[in-house]
């Protein structure tokens, strides 16, 4: 019995750790949707409690289902580019030499650690109306772009949240997928060579079932990255981009919260927000169960 416990006694004190440090944000988060909580709550005043009165105020909103939208299409747009490109570049890389492989992943990497503010200052100035880099290049190459403003329409605001949200997003994916792709068996590949699959074959019956396990975590992860993307949202929107026609749903509770002092509702839209989430990966999450079994 003694032995038995001894492990469940090592991974207690972690489980108790994360159950306070996940749990308690999510109770709190739970009993402030139930209540009305703005600007006087902060103050001092005693909450209200309304039940379920902000979940019907902002499911009966018709911006939150246009932000919505606006929400899962950025994020499977981005999802995908973020997969493919990244998959590409580890088949890639996984041919390369070994002196351009280490000088491509310095390259990853150091995309990769750049702090996010720091590079999306980077990126603001490249797309600059006055002075961006982007708008310089292509007035060079026979284009009007003088002081054109990427960040003014919607559907160029989101062409450079995708490209920068991709960029920050790819050194992770091809990291992971090159690892994989190192335990391919070799014996295999040549035993399916040998017996006459091309390249094509090889990829799609040999190299996608080995590494299909990690493919699954990489897709679930990516997703639920790019459904919560808010930094890079909220710096093009202070760097000029319109907040109505782009905000996000991490941008979207910032403005019922911070911004508009609507605590109570923007507890209420962020459970929105984790209950469309679990929606959204619970295919992935049964296919990597189905897998284990």
């Amino acid at each position: 019995m003694g032995r038995r416990s001894l492990p469940l006694g090592l991974v207690l004190p972690a489980i108790a750790l994360l159950a306070l440090a996940l749990g308690y944000p999510l109770v709190r988060q739970v009993v402030l949707s139930l209540q009305e909580f703005g600007l006087a709550q902060q103050f001092g005043q005693p909450p209200e409690w309304i039940g379920l009165g902000n979940y019907r105020d902002l499911l009966t909103d018709r911006e939150l289902w246009v932000v919505v939208l606006r929400t899962v299409a950025f994020c499977f747009v981005n999802a995908g580019l973020t997969f493919g490109i990244g998959l590409a570049l580890a088949l890639l890389m996984a041919r390369m030499s070994r002196p351009v492989r280490m000088l491509a992943q310095c390259g990853l990497l150091l995309a990769w650690a750049m702090p996010v503010v720091a590079a999306m200052t980077v990126w603001q100035f490249l797309f600059d109306t006055e002075y961006g880099v982007v708008n310089w290049l292509l007035t060079r190459a026979g284009g009007d772009f003088t002081g054109h403003g990427w960040l003014l329409d919607p559907w160029s605001f989101f062409l450079v949240a995708t490209i920068v949200v991709v960029w920050m997003s790819v050194p992770f994916v091809v990291f992971t997928l090159y690892a994989a792709l190192t335990q391919v068996p070799e014996d295999v590949m040549e035993a399916a060579e040998i017996d006459g699959a091309g390249t094509w074959q090889r990829f799609v019956h040999v190299v996608l079932p080995a590494i299909r396990p990690v493919l699954l975590v990489v897709i679930l992860l990516q997703v639920i990255w790019d459904l919560r993307v808010f930094t890079q949202i909220y710096t093009l929107q202070k760097a000029g981009g319109v907040s109505n026609d782009t905000n996000l749903l991490g941008t979207y509770i910032y403005t019922l919260g911070i911004k508009g002092g609507d605590f109570g509702t923007a507890a209420a839209a962020a459970m929105f927000m984790l209950a469309l989430t679990i929606v959204l990966t619970a295919p992935y999450v049964r296919l990597m169960i189905k897998q284990e079994d």
